[in-house]
C-alpha cells in the first residue's frame, strides 16, 4: 500500500507525521537523545534491520535533525549527532513519555528523566502565561502560514473560525471532550 505524503499539507502536525510517522524514526531519535551515536550501537539498542536503520538515519540526516560525524577513517565510520532541529524534538518525545508513562505503564514509568538534581516528567505548558496547556481552554485558529487559496472554503471557515471577527463578549467554543 502507497503511503500518502502529508508534506505539503498546511498542518504542523501533518508535516511532522510525514518526516516521523513511522515506528523507528522516534526510536532511532531516542537513542540519540539517550546519548547513543554510532550505527552499531543503535542497531544492537533497537534490534532493528540494517536495510531500515540505513533509511531512517539518510532520512534524518537529509532533514537536518541528525549530522553525519566520521569518527574513523580506515574502514570510514561516522557518529550521527543530533542538531539544533534534532534537540528541538526532545521535548516532544518527552511528552509521548508521559502520556506512555500515565496511560501504558501500570507499574510505573520505565525510565525516569532526571533534570539536575531531580525526577521530572514533560509538562505543555502556554508559552504566554506558563499554565497547562488543556483541550477545554484551547482552540484553534488560521495562522499566517495556512494558504490563502484554501482559506475561503466552508469547511475551513467552519472549522476555524475567525477570531478577529468575534466581539469581546464571543468565546470559540473548545471542542467536546
Amino acid at each position: 500500500m502507497k503511503r500518502t505524503p502529508f508534506a505539503d499539507w498546511p498542518c504542523s502536525i501533518a508535516r511532522s507525521v510525514d518526516l516521523l510517522g513511522d515506528w523507528w524514526t522516534p526510536l532511532v531519535l531516542r537513542e540519540a537523545f539517550y546519548g547513543t551515536r554510532r550505527f552499531d550501537d543503535i542497531q544492537r539498542n533497537l534490534r532493528i534491520g540494517r536495510n531500515i536503520l540505513t533509511q531512517r538515519l539518510k532520512r534524518l540526516v537529509e532533514e537536518g535533525m541528525l549530522e553525519r560525524v566520521p569518527y574513523q577513517e580506515r574502514p570510514q565510520r561516522y557518529e550521527y549527532v543530533l542538531t539544533e532541529k534534532g534537540r528541538d524534538f526532545f521535548p516532544v518525545l518527552a511528552a509521548m513519555m508521559h502520556w506512555g508513562d500515565k496511560w501504558l505503564s501500570p507499574d510505573g514509568p520505565p525510565i525516569n528523566l532526571r533534570h539536575h538534581d531531580h525526577d521530572t516528567h514533560a509538562e505543555v505548558v502556554c508559552a504566554e502565561c506558563r499554565e497547562p496547556l488543556d483541550l477545554r481552554d484551547v482552540s484553534a485558529t488560521l495562522g499566517p502560514g495556512f494558504p490563502e487559496r484554501l482559506r475561503s472554503r466552508p469547511d475551513v471557515a467552519e472549522r476555524f473560525p475567525d477570531d478577529s471577527s468575534m466581539d469581546q463578549d464571543s468565546e470559540i467554543k473548545p471542542p467536546p471532550e
